[in-house]
């Protein structure tokens, strides 16, 4: 027999074989050295958990299986011939939690959820240690921190008690990188972003036998925006319907939070939750309720606010000055201020602005939280009080976690804020506003049974939740379709869950939605 009619049998990552023309050892040990393999560790674990929906009912025991480490990401690749390969092109961190039955093995007619955070840049363990997975990070909440390094606790109210949950660190955040000789750019941007994400689903889905699973997606921030995309992705690349898509801290539209000129969307967008945490730091609304006074500040924005801003030169003296008053009176600004700037008011200035006379600032992703600077006379902070005071904590937390509990090293530093994605390619955007609005649209129209959850929280100073409103308003989507989108608030900021009573709430709303979107 000749070498091209030998044949032999390889394990491919996943268990499944294949049979390729026959080699010596030494050929194969050529080809395969530098091939990467799947870096995964497995642990069990049981948890008693309490029903968030009804914390009267009696707790119950979990128990689960553990798997974390790194997945390769391989791409098909295809010359003029046809089908040349398929190349690993990123290895992806993962950490995934399937609950165990009687039989040791996962349900697989249990839903499964797949979560990522946003940035561009974020790893997902702010959602995972912050509200859905086992365990959660202990570091108290603005205006009553837990001193450093902060620390871990059960999480009760997990969201694995109604799904199995899988966190996907993004290429280049978390321990997520792109293999030796391939451009990382080609993943620093909207399309290699969403078809890595979505492959990965589709590798987790098809090696743990879990296409006939329900499936959700959830997204925090620029997440929502992936979750989108990906959902989008899925359905048309794989004919992967998902069940359900949770939109937490929601931007679709971009265009809704950036500010540029001649484009008025983001000062009416701002405005109510500018009310809001000037009602919180005591510098407007005495006496009222912040529910009152955001709704207060919600009609203004949309109606005499909004139209002074169309109105620009044509706004004569008096209109300008009462609108100037009201706004001052919402927002807690002065009026000369607001005069100044031409009744527009950027965000990273209001942060700095608003409590500049108590010499403190305010953080822009969640500005119940307060820190200072050694100069206040900047238009804008150096450093958000936030990202000082969530990001320690969080990264101790997992790194602790994920060596200690689910048995998993490596040697890299944990990208938790990952520089590396930067500068983040919109090219498919060129000339319009990124955004993703209309594929959620098409998405509500084409899957009868598509839920959509959507999370804000009035102090965020990053996605505001007038603008996911707006956004959601301009759905074209018939009436039926719209009844499947819920929208629910929460005061608290980005990360709604560092709130306790927030997290609570949120975590009943999360098994709620979880609920109503299976079969």
């Amino acid at each position: 027999m000749s070498d091209e009619d030998e044949t032999t049998e390889t394990t491919r990552p996943g268990g499944t074989t294949a049979e390729r023309p026959g080699r010596d050892d030494a050929a194969d040990a050529e080809a395969t050295k530098d091939e990467p393999t799947d870096d995964l560790v497995t642990t069990e674990h049981t948890l008693t958990v309490v029903d968030p929906t009804d914390p009267a009912t009696a707790a119950r025991e979990l128990r689960y299986r553990a798997r974390t480490g790194r997945l390769v990401v391989r791409r098909e690749v295809t010359g003029k011939d046809g089908f040349e390969g398929h190349t690993a092109v990123a290895e992806m961190a993962v950490t995934s939690y399937e609950v165990l039955g009687t039989d040791g093995d996962p349900d697989t007619s249990r839903p499964v959820t797949f979560v990522f955070n946003g940035g561009p840049g974020a790893s997902s363990v702010w959602l995972h240690l912050g509200v859905l997975g086992p365990r959660r990070v202990v570091m108290g909440d603005a205006g009553s921190l837990a001193p450093p390094p902060g620390g871990l606790a059960d999480n009760q109210q997990t969201l694995l008690a109604e799904t199995d949950l899988v966190f996907i660190d993004p290429v280049s955040t978390g321990w997520s990188r792109v293999r030796s000789g391939r451009k990382a750019d080609e993943f620093h941007g909207f399309t290699g972003d969403v078809e890595s994400v979505a492959e990965l689903i589709r590798l987790w889905t098809t090696r743990n036998d879990r296409w006939l699973s329900p499936k959700l997606l959830a997204g925090e921030s620029y997440g929502t925006l992936r979750a989108v995309a990906v959902a989008s992705h899925l359905q048309q690349r794989h004919h992967m319907p998902v069940n359900g898509i949770a939109l937490i801290s929601m931007v679709l539209d971009m265009g809704t939070i950036r500010f540029h000129p001649g484009d008025d969307r983001p000062y009416v967008g701002f405005l109510p939750t500018y009310a809001a945490l000037a009602h919180f730091h005591g510098v407007a609304g005495e006496g009222v309720t912040v529910e009152d006074h955001v709704a207060a500040a919600q009609e203004f924005a949309r109606g005499d606010y909004a139209s002074a801003l169309a109105a620009g030169a044509r706004l004569d003296a008096d209109q300008r000055a009462r609108v100037v008053a009201r706004a001052a009176e919402l927002t807690g600004l002065s009026e000369d201020y607001l005069d100044r700037v031409d009744l527009r008011v950027e965000h990273m200035r209001f942060y700095s602005e608003l409590l500049r006379h108590r010499r403190q600032v305010i953080g822009r992703l969640d500005g119940r939280f307060v820190g200072y600077e050694d100069d206040y006379g900047r238009e804008r902070m150096a450093v958000d009080p936030f990202i000082t005071a969530t990001g320690g904590p969080y990264t101790a937390a997992f790194l602790h976690y994920v060596s200690t509990e689910l048995g998993y090293r490596n040697d890299l530093p944990y990208k938790v804020l990952s520089e590396l994605v930067h500068p983040w390619s919109y090219k498919e955007f060129e000339g319009r506003s990124v955004s993703v609005a209309e594929d959620l649209g098409a998405l509500l129209r084409r899957n009868e049974f598509l839920r959509v959850h959507v999370a804000c929280g009035l102090y965020d100073g990053a996605t505001p939740f007038a603008a996911a409103e707006d956004t959601i308003a301009q759905l074209r989507v018939p009436a039926a379709a719209r009844e499947r989108v819920e929208t629910v608030y929460y005061p608290s900021g980005h990360m709604m869950y560092l709130h306790e009573e927030s997290r609570l709430a949120q975590s009943a709303d999360l098994a709620r939605f979880v609920r109503a979107c299976r079969p």
